[in-house]
């Protein structure tokens, strides 16, 4: 039985985009993991305009219904690993358009970061990290960053280093001690 829920939050929905195999092998890796349940969320599966909510979101007062699916989506879980490209030194715009639109159904909760790029996305972390702290996010330190030039094949073929399952071990379990720890706080 879990007691945690974990949402690995892929945040590219870019025609052939590489984001997904990233994703799926942060899910396939989480399989061993007791007590928590990790749920891939695609944003492809969740299409949102551009933020278009005339009232701030720290106000919970959801208008449209692509945000009211999406709040209900995220508030089922107790933290979160953002699985980012990165972008001209920052995140998708797909993925902080996400994010912007919700704020009390992040709170106290708990994050990590993948990323991938020519430099491992390590870029775009840095900007979640600012992102997530104004959304009282608690992010853990371990990441992961996939070199566009080392973990893929012709830049497109996932093929990470078996260094990256200690790195994975060391965020799940991070990541699963905060947001356990987070839920005494949302009680």
């Amino acid at each position: 039985m879990s007691d945690l829920k974990i949402a690995v939050i892929l945040g590219s929905t870019r025609p052939g985009r590489n984001g997904k195999a990233v994703a799926d092998w942060v899910v396939d890796r989480s399989g061993t993991r007791t007590g928590v349940e990790y749920e891939l969320v695609d944003l492809a599966d969740y299409p949102l305009p551009h933020l278009d909510e005339a009232i701030p979101p720290a106000m919970g007062q959801y208008q449209g219904e692509h945000t009211k699916a999406w709040a209900t989506k995220i508030a089922e879980f107790d933290g979160y690993i953002f699985v980012t490209p990165e972008y001209n030194h920052s995140t998708s715009a797909v993925l902080k358009n996400a994010i912007d639109y919700l704020y009390g159904e992040w709170n106290n909760k708990a994050a990590a970061f993948v990323s991938y790029g020519s430099l491992g996305g390590t870029r775009a972390i840095e900007h979640l990290r600012g992102v997530a702290s104004e959304l009282q996010l608690a992010h853990v330190r371990q990441q992961l960053s996939f070199s566009l030039f080392t973990d893929f094949e012709n830049f497109s073929a996932f093929k990470p280093g078996e260094q990256h399952d200690a790195a994975a071990t060391t965020l799940f379990d991070q990541l699963e001690s905060w947001a356990r720890a987070l839920k005494t706080v949302r009680v």
